[in-house]
């Protein structure tokens, strides 16, 4: 298992190396007068533009610039008179403040809207694929791939105004959503993500609902499941101990994407409630063309996607035992 977390971790590192350099390659190989405006609006002169094109190091060739950016991730280095520890990711372009900092302060809220959505919509989801398989082509069948296509048709930006139009709004059953830290009050940051955690659970639920039945009927066919019904297992003992385990395999690997995607792809939920997170971090950042924060974005959405990949393959080796990892 360590040799094979060492190679995964190797090969991640090495992914999120090509990652930035691409990335890197795009944003910065901007014309260096363009960008050195960019920091420092409307005061820019000739000599001033020369002068902060000298403190970001826009005067050396694109590959020095991009070798000086890892190496501070690593190291730390110093970006006109300000210095950057390790991690360093730049300074922004407009609040002057270092990227990573922001990038953190804004990550709770889009670590919040994700464990609460996955929570949800793995119960529901997965409840409802079980009972489906549990009772294939029976009325409980029926009616839960009934509310799975339906779920599965909505969309977010649908979802969203109709849901703080009926609970906010009109009735005001909910406040609206907005987000408070778990550590200072845990029924605050419940309610003030209730919303958009179902809106995304009802999104997500039909899909591993479907996808869970799927899984459950084929496991079920299986010689070894016929074995253990064989040898007088109960029927509790072989949906769950047995067929259970089985097909959570597939599912393990939608949920570590999905995770992923719910990390790096917040966009349209945060604006959508209202949310200020990494979501709405990139999107502030494009519009005000500010590179390092685009590119901080970038490279944790990456990291997220290559660590999900990472422990979906150890999820692998726990829940099948047929499945080894070395």
């Amino acid at each position: 298992m360590l040799a094979f977390l060492a190679r995964r971790v190797l090969g991640a590192v090495v992914i999120l190396l090509i990652i930035s350099a691409i990335t890197f390659l795009l944003f910065f190989a901007v014309p260096g007068n363009e960008v050195a405006a960019l920091s420092c609006g409307k005061s820019c002169t000739p000599v001033l533009v020369e002068q902060i094109r000298r403190d970001l190091g826009l005067d050396q060739p694109v590959w020095q610039q991009y070798l000086v950016f890892v190496g501070g991730i690593f190291a730390g280095r110093v970006i006109g008179d300000k210095p950057c520890d390790a991690p360093c990711l730049g300074y922004s372009f407009v609040n002057k403040e270092p990227v990573l900092d922001t990038v953190l302060d804004r990550l709770p809220v889009t670590i919040s809207l994700a464990i609460g959505a996955v929570v949800l919509f793995l119960i529901f989801g997965v409840g409802l694929g079980m009972l489906a398989a549990l009772r294939k082509g029976k009325l409980a069948d029926k009616i839960s791939m009934v509310f799975a296509l339906l779920g599965g048709s909505m969309q977010i930006y649908v979802m969203a105004p109709f849901f703080l139009y009926l609970f906010v709004y009109s009735s005001d059953l909910l406040p609206r959503p907005t987000y408070t830290s778990f550590f200072d009050s845990p029924a605050q940051w419940v309610t003030g993500l209730i919303l958009p955690w179902t809106c995304l659970a009802i999104i997500h639920t039909a899909y591993y609902a479907r996808l869970t039945r799927s899984s459950m009927v084929d496991v079920l066919n299986e010689d070894y499941i016929r074995t253990v019904r064989a040898k007088g297992l109960s029927t509790r003992e072989v949906y769950v101990k047995h067929a259970f385990r089985g097909a959570m395999s597939p599912i393990a690997t939608i949920l570590g994407l999905d995770i992923a995607v719910l990390f790096a792809g917040a966009i349209i939920t945060e604006t959508s409630f209202g949310l200020i997170g990494v979501g709405q971090l990139a999107v502030n950042s494009v519009f005000a063309s500010d590179l390092p924060m685009m590119m901080g974005v970038v490279l944790l959405a990456a990291t997220a996607v290559v660590v999900a990949n990472i422990v979906v393959d150890i999820v692998y080796a726990v829940i099948d035992p047929r499945i080894k990892v070395a």
